[in-house]
């Protein structure tokens, strides 16, 4: 690298810096081009890591544009391992990656009931990161046994195994880069750009199609996922107000499920979990009060609960909900999966969807799918 390009960079950095950084009335925008390359800059390692903390921070207080938003996105997906399945489409289960704080997720469960169904599916994440430090998809399918260091390429291969036909691939696999900023995340303290677009990475594709599945919170995000989505490649996107922003919406109360088809315009439905025979006086499966807990003085974000512990939990629950334990965990499964498999036209209704969910799980073809990838090497 020549002392040119390094001159260059130093000076984008600033130059966005000064742009976003100047307070309410005078911070001007970024355009896509800008926000990639400042993106592409920090990946590199070639950026001050104050001066990439200031940019990110200050582009969320500003409040990011769609072209920024894109831009970031776009520099990640380019330094970036993505796959293809040699299967025809692939349903992405794309859980926020600080994890859970109030409750045991049934979301890692998720795609290997998609594939007892039929549809190969994959997740993805990262052991932990702020601000919830919570309950992920890594800590708990490391606590069942699975491989969760698996290059996308691997992960591709299970995707098309018969017996398999899901996965999970850890950030660091996928995108090393963006995992190394892990630290500096912390650091930072709150959310940024980066946990709105590190979802939509997409590590592993279909061969024809690949569907997004996430969640949100705030009702200004489904405009702002759709569109992050479309630019990312992915031919459907589901999107649920789920709880904790998860991709599983309450089992007590309706919810708004947005989406789009074959790259179109989003629309949404209002779904109800007593319309699929769930009937329960509690929003996910909440932690046990007796779980292990953990001092985060100062901090009313993060978890208090040991996320290691819950983890096992969280395993546990979904270990026995396969087996036909027909509790909030199995019940989240029904409610995730037939949302899926209803958006996806693989059902008539959302109510049969739900019926072929639950027989996968009760004819332990779910549960075969999980140990098949237990055993493999």
């Amino acid at each position: 690298m020549n002392e040119r390009v390094d001159i260059d960079k130093v000076i984008h950095m600033r130059t966005c810096i000064q742009k976003v950084a100047t307070g309410p009335e005078y911070s001007k925008d970024l355009s896509f081009e800008e926000a990639r390359r400042a993106m592409d800059i920090i990946l590199a390692g070639d950026a001050d890591p104050v001066q990439a903390a200031i940019l990110l921070i200050a582009l969320r207080m500003k409040r990011e544009t769609d072209e920024e938003n894109r831009g970031v996105l776009q520099a990640i997906i380019d330094h970036s391992d993505i796959a293809t399945a040699e299967v025809d489409e692939v349903v992405d289960v794309a859980d926020p990656y600080d994890g859970y704080t109030r409750g045991l997720p049934a979301s890692p469960f998720v795609p290997a009931v998609l594939a007892a169904c039929g549809v190969p599916a994959v997740s993805h994440g990262l052991d932990s990161v702020g601000p919830k430090y919570g309950i992920t998809h890594r800590k708990v399918l490391e606590a069942l046994g699975v491989n969760v260091d698996r290059a996308p390429g691997e992960v591709a291969k299970l995707l098309a195994d018969p017996d398999v036909g899901w996965g999970y691939v850890d950030q660091s696999r996928y995108c090393a880069p963006l995992h190394d900023l892990v630290t500096l995340r912390q650091r930072m303290v709150k959310r940024t750009v980066i946990t709105t677009v590190e979802v939509l990475i997409g590590p592993v594709r279909g061969r024809k199609a690949t569907h997004l599945y996430t969640g949100f919170v705030h009702k200004a995000y489904p405009p702002i996922y759709a569109s992050l989505a479309r630019h990312a490649g992915f031919d459907s996107l589901l999107l649920a107000r789920g709880v904790e922003g998860g991709i599983i919406p309450s089992l007590q109360q309706p919810a708004r499920i947005w989406f789009y088809r074959d790259k179109g315009e989003e629309d949404f439905i209002e779904v109800a979990p007593h319309q699929i025979g769930i009937e329960s006086d509690r929003r996910a499966v909440p932690i046990p009060e007796d779980a292990p807990r953990v001092e985060v003085p100062g901090d009313e974000i993060a978890t208090t609960i040991d996320a290691d512990a819950a983890a096992a939990m969280a395993a546990e629950r979904g270990m026995a909900a396969l087996k036909g334990n027909r509790d909030g965990t199995y019940d989240s499964l029904v409610y995730a999966g037939a949302l899926v498999l209803n958006h996806l036209g693989h059902a008539g209704s959302l109510a049969e969807a739900a019926d072929t969910v639950r027989q996968a799980i009760d004819s332990g073809k779910a549960l075969a799918r999980l140990e098949a990838a237990l055993n493999r090497a």
